[in-house]
């Protein structure tokens, strides 16, 4: 039976942190439900790019239509075997929806693999389930990481951090290494013949 994932997304979430990951999963043979509260399957969100480009914060950009699989009025933690939290400007308003936060605690409560990356860390700051670990996000976020009680791990853009269960990067360059660790916290292991 295929494991399956739970990804948490709304409008102005960052295109690659929504797209590769979704399509990675999928790829490796995982269920991957995409779900935005108040949207059913079949609805979309609208993306944004984030790229870096020297300026002071990284620059944003129109990205693409992505259409949800899945209805968030039907999901339950219970039905999942991980949790996935793309970052983008979506977290900033997801983090004031109560179910939401909800369902983030349901997965840190049944210790199963959440994988958070950017912005993503402002749920798990807002659900109140970090303090004590040890997470990465975005530059930016490292206040509210450290608001929270965790840890903020300071590191490069392209590494991700595992803490138990929680797998953290701090934006999409990070993607060969935050989903090769939470693959890894799922059981799957990649060997080349």
């Amino acid at each position: 039976m295929s494991r399956k994932v739970l990804m948490i997304v709304g409008d102005f979430a960052e295109d690659y942190e929504t797209m590769v990951p979704f399509q990675t999963l999928l790829t490796l043979g995982y269920t991957v439900h995409a779900v935005c509260p108040e949207r059913a399957a079949g609805e979309r969100i609208r993306t944004a790019i984030h790229d870096f480009e020297g300026d002071q914060t990284y620059s944003e950009k129109p990205g693409h239509g992505f259409t949800l699989n899945a209805s968030f009025a039907d999901v339950s933690a219970a039905d999942y075997d991980a949790l996935l939290i793309p970052g983008g400007r979506a977290p900033e308003y997801l983090r004031m929806n109560a179910r939401v936060l909800e369902l983030v605690r349901a997965f840190d409560d049944a210790q199963k693999p959440i994988a958070a990356v950017c912005h993503g860390a402002q749920l798990l700051a807002a659900a109140g389930i970090l303090k004590g670990r040890r997470v990465s996000a975005y530059p930016a976020c490292a206040a509210e990481v450290k608001l929270a009680g965790a840890e903020y791990a300071d590191i490069a853009i392209d590494a991700a951090v595992t803490d138990g269960h929680l797998v953290t990067a701090p934006a999409w360059p990070a993607h060969p290494a935050w989903l090769s660790q939470f693959i890894a916290r799922l059981g799957t292991t990649i060997t080349h013949g």
